[in-house]
């Protein structure tokens, strides 16, 4: 398993000796620019409480550079390299040749960096034994950079082990235009990928150098302190390439054969290894180095109508949010989705009679390493021989909430509601659907919040498209009497049964406890997934919509309930410009009739994150 990656790090080494033949072997690290002098004297403070060799220069067009050095070239290049990965400076720092520098401000009373007169620094290792102190007397005098990091001696050790790398010279902008002219067609939409990835960029992936690309290409120089000639040298794509690839550092991209699942792609085996077979799965579970990271190859059998099923079915996991682009072609689809704790991306082709595909699933906010490995996976992947067994799933189908051992996405809670007129508007409780990504009907039938009144505690929804309910409420514009016999129809078992169930109690007052017009108080055992159901009397009128349980902090008996009145309830769909359907009396109806009549007009009311 091959794997390309180009480090900023190896542009920063190559260019070494390169940068030192211009400048009298004279080169510096430059690690940051400020737009702005007062900000760069601030960072320069910063830097100076830890590390030695601090420099500020002008870089002109008002910004200003913050320096290390001077330096010998392998010095540089190494001290570079054991900073970078000790934490101690950005990474995307750079050698920089003393030319490239104009007047230097900091310290207070320094040159001219072409004329320093310092000597540059020698290479010594950060941090000796005393044997190697004695090795490396002859060189004690010269200027030296130290720290009591042995982390950072560490990591300079390595960098030392490393093997010489090619120079990269300093060039011109003649010189950067000719080795342009050089490039492939493929390397061309490579540095265009580049300077879109920075966000510098956001034109055709052509390979065409126009004025969009020469406006990008100067732009990233401006923000990296290079100098803005809208031309890359060979160093600054070097440089371009490296922080681009440098996302992937430490995640392994690799590629993965899985004959069992006929599927071939590059993955973060750093971060993800073969868990297990769930057909039509293969799962790549995480190390924990990356929370919530996860890979799975998608493969079975099927046609055009598997395809269509599929693509329903892993819209109800978990690992794939409601959120995000999604499109079924006739060969295959494609889903992208995104919520606050994961951001998940799918993409499935059918071919000669084979679906296969693959899902990665990556914490929320990581963008440009989701985009970087979504990106690579979807160049990678190609179908090899074999396809997984449908037989072969370990769960016994026994538990409702899970597909192939992955769990099904549950909304974050699920209340009553019930229909008001025939085209599916529904009343429901206001607290059951604030802060929703999404709102469904029985779990099924997407809806929208039409109108809420947090006082009265009540809300409006409409169906997407249009329903046709089995029942619609009538509304009772009078109260039964006191202590007559109610019943609330609601989900107290969180939608796992598909009808409502009524729960039976009496109407003991026709106010709230603080004396609230617009409330009564039941007497009747309800869960939180009764809220938002209607309260039926005997003849299977509403009497009012059943309030979550809220006592203000009071402990109150566990059969204290209150519901907001069928009176309120009118006046407040008249304000939404919904008559509903009335009726004044008492009538009464057969217990099985009233059971029915309270399931035709209820429907959950299901709120996903």
């Amino acid at each position: 398993m091959l794997r390309t990656i180009l480090f900023a790090g190896t542009a920063a080494l190559m260019l070494a000796q390169g940068a030192a033949a211009q400048q009298g072997d004279v080169v510096y690290i430059q690690i940051e620019a400020q737009p702005s002098l007062t900000e760069a004297e601030a960072r320069l403070r910063d830097y100076s409480a830890g590390l030695q060799n601090v420099n500020g220069f002008s870089l002109g067009g008002g910004w200003y550079g913050i320096a290390l050095g001077p330096f010998d070239p392998q010095v540089a290049a190494d001290r570079l390299r054991a900073l970078r990965a000790a934490g101690q400076i950005p990474r995307d720092s750079y050698l920089a040749a003393a030319g490239e520098y104009g007047r230097q401000f900091w310290p207070v009373g320094a040159g001219v960096a072409q004329n320093a007169t310092q000597p540059p620094v020698s290479a010594e290792p950060l941090e000796q034994t005393p044997t190697e102190e004695a090795a490396a007397a002859p060189q004690a005098e010269q200027t030296q950079e130290t720290t009591s990091s042995s982390e950072l001696a560490a990591a300079l050790a390595e960098v030392e082990a490393e093997p010489a790398k090619p120079e990269i010279p300093y060039e011109t902008v003649s010189q950067a235009r000719r080795g342009e002219q050089s490039l492939s067609a493929a390397e061309r939409r490579q540095l265009q990928v580049a300077l879109q990835w920075s966000g510098h960029y956001d034109s055709a992936i052509d390979g065409a150098f126009g004025a969009g690309t020469r406006n990008a290409m100067g732009a990233w120089q401006r923000d990296n302190g290079y100098e803005v000639t809208g031309i890359l040298t060979t160093r600054q794509r070097a440089d371009l390439l490296g922080q681009y690839n440098a996302v992937l550092d430490g995640l392994g991209m690799s590629e993965v054969s899985d004959a069992e699942a006929g599927v071939a792609v590059s993955m973060p085996t750093e971060l993800v290894s073969f868990d297990r077979y769930e057909a039509p799965f293969a799962i790549y579970s995480g190390n924990g180095e990356v929370e919530n990271a996860q890979v799975l190859l998608i493969s079975q059998p099927g046609d055009r109508k598997t395809l269509g099923g599929l693509y329903e079915i892993l819209q109800t996991l978990e690992i794939v949010p409601l959120d995000g682009p999604r499109s079924l072609r006739r060969d295959g689809f494609s889903i992208t989705g995104e919520n606050s704790r994961i951001a998940s991306r799918t993409e499935v082709t059918l071919q000669g009679g084979e679906i296969k595909g693959w899902t990665l699933v990556w914490p929320a906010g990581d963008d440009a390493r989701f985009e970087r490995v979504a990106g690579a996976m979807s160049a990678s992947f190609r179908p090899i021989p074999g396809v997984l067994n449908p037989a072969e799933v370990s769960d016994n189908g026994q538990t409702l909430d899970l597909v192939s051992g992955l769990p099904i996405r549950t909304p974050r809670a699920t209340v009553a509601g019930f229909f008001v007129d025939g085209r599916g508007t529904v009343l429901t409780t206001a607290e059951a659907v604030q802060n929703c990504s999404r709102l469904t009907l029985d779990g099924s039938y997407d809806a929208e919040l039409l109108q809420s009144d947090a006082a009265l505690g009540v809300a409006l929804l409409r169906p997407s498209a249009a329903l046709a309910p089995r029942g619609v409420a009538r509304l009772r514009t009078d109260l039964p009497r006191l202590n007559s016999e109610v019943a609330v129809a609601g989900f107290p078992y969180g939608g796992v049964l598909s009808t409502a169930t009524l729960s039976f109690g009496a109407l003991q007052d026709s106010k709230g406890l603080a004396g609230e017009e617009t409330l009564a108080r039941l007497a009747v055992d309800v869960t939180p997934g009764d809220a938002g159901g209607p309260v039926l009397d005997a003849g299977g009128a509403v009497v009012g919509l059943l309030m979550p349980r809220d006592a203000g902090g009071k402990q109150l008996p566990e059969d204290v309930a209150f519901a907001t009145d069928a009176a309120a309830l009118i006046e407040f769909l008249r304000g939404a410009g919904i008559s509903g359907t009335t009726m004044q009396g008492e009538s009464a109806l057969a217990p099985e009739d009233l059971t029915t009549a309270a399931r035709d007009m209820t429907v959950a009311v299901n709120c996903w994150e």
